[in-house]
């Protein structure tokens, strides 16, 4: 058998094995969510008709020709009954795109579909797309909000990396077929995790944003902004109010930002977000979570005291280590939440937990203080409160 052959039964054994693997919740978990085992996507799950030419005339030896680096940041939806995954895949020049894989309970078995997202290019054309947002809105469309980045023009000669990053919009119907909008116009010189709130407020359009004066550093910006338009074809927030903002010595000191499109309960709006500080290894990316009011979409009315998800074990490992970064859930009928997150820049995992679970520890779970000296008041509260219970 030629080694094209050899290689090209072994590489469709492993493939086979890897999509048909059964996930298993790792217990017995901390009562808010369940971790499973097996990450849902890594670069392993690309098709392999994505990086090899199959061809044995013209790669005899049949090398990667178009290698997938990383597969990770998704948005999520439930669609024709189908678990959904618009995920940012990462090929090894660096260029981000967006791939769909699908599952039948949303905890594995996930397959991409056979072609990536054809996304539309503005007239500035996009270098680099990614993290995208999907929203199901009352207009009846399906939108991407995604960050699409492109080089400074004011970088000075030889700075290659300085980069203006957008939000980008595109929206579809089918998720097969999509429309690219004009990007979002906002005061930040830079926008990045842009979110697009599920309903109409006093009919507009209403965004979730995260002002930013540079690229990577928040600068005189930061945290959690929110803000209207009258339109979604051209749209323009003319002020960004801040909804949550980033404190001194907190998970999300450094900055933060809205993960995916909030999830409507009778007792409020439920967000999860990314909180970022600085560690002497470097940026740490955890998730947190918190709730706004139903009507105020500004107002923060509950806030549980620090992470909500943070990266464990090999999550900790990968081509940005230390990271923990959401931009999809779904809700399911049953009250079922499914919670996609990535570790590290580099895989696709996913948690459960139920809405009963995620209102309980949003509402119950003690806010941060602020202080040393409130967190030690916080943790006696609990303890004499146990020790009640266990002397009676």
């Amino acid at each position: 058998m030629s080694v094209f052959k050899t290689r090209l039964k072994q590489l469709e054994e492993e493939h086979r094995q890897l999509l048909d693997l059964k996930n298993q919740i790792i217990w017995p978990g901390n009562g808010i969510y369940d971790r499973f085992v097996h990450p849902v996507l890594t670069a392993a799950h690309a098709p392999i008709f994505w990086e090899y030419d199959l061809n044995p005339d013209t790669n005899p030896f049949l090398m990667k020709r178009f290698e997938i680096n990383a597969t990770f940041n998704a948005g999520a939806i439930k669609h024709d009954g189908k678990y959904l995954v618009v995920a940012r895949v990462e090929g090894s020049d660096r260029k981000s795109f967006f791939a769909i894989a699908e599952s039948p309970n949303g905890v594995d078995n996930f397959k991409f579909w056979d072609h990536p997202v054809v996304l539309p290019e503005n007239d500035e054309p996009d270098v680099n797309v990614y993290d995208m947002r999907l929203t199901k809105h009352d207009d009846g469309f399906i939108y991407g909000l995604f960050c699409t980045e492109r080089k400074d023009p004011n970088a000075k000669q030889g700075d290659e990396s300085s980069a203006i990053a957008r939000c980008g919009i595109a929206r579809t119907i089918d998720l097969k077929t999509w429309i690219r909008l004009a990007d979002l116009v906002t005061p930040s010189p830079q926008q990045r995790n842009v979110v697009l709130h599920p309903e109409f407020v006093n009919g507009k359009y209403a965004f979730y944003t995260r002002p930013q004066d540079g690229f990577i550093e928040p600068g005189s910006g930061g945290g959690i902004g929110f803000g209207y338009s009258e339109t979604i074809d051209n749209a323009v927030v003319e002020k960004e109010y801040i909804v949550d903002q980033k404190h001194y010595h907190t998970v999300y000191e450094v900055k933060n930002g809205q993960g995916p499109a909030p999830i409507k309960t009778e007792k409020g709006w439920l967000h999860l977000a990314h909180g970022v500080r600085n560690t002497a290894s470097g940026l740490r990316y955890v998730l947190y979570m918190f709730m706004t009011d139903l009507h105020d979409l500004t107002k923060v009315s509950c806030k549980p005291g620090g992470y909500f998800i943070a990266p464990e074990g090999e999550e900790r490992i990968g081509d940005v280590s230390n990271i923990t970064f959401s931009n999809g859930w779904i809700l399911d009928d049953d009250g079922t939440v499914f919670i996609y997150y990535a570790s590290s820049d580099t895989r696709l995992h996913v948690a459960t937990s139920s809405l009963e679970q995620l209102l309980d520890y949003v509402t119950n779970t003690p806010a941060d203080g602020l202080r040393s000296a409130a967190s030690v008041e916080t943790l006696i509260t609990i303890i004499d409160k146990n020790l009640t219970l266990i002397r009676k």
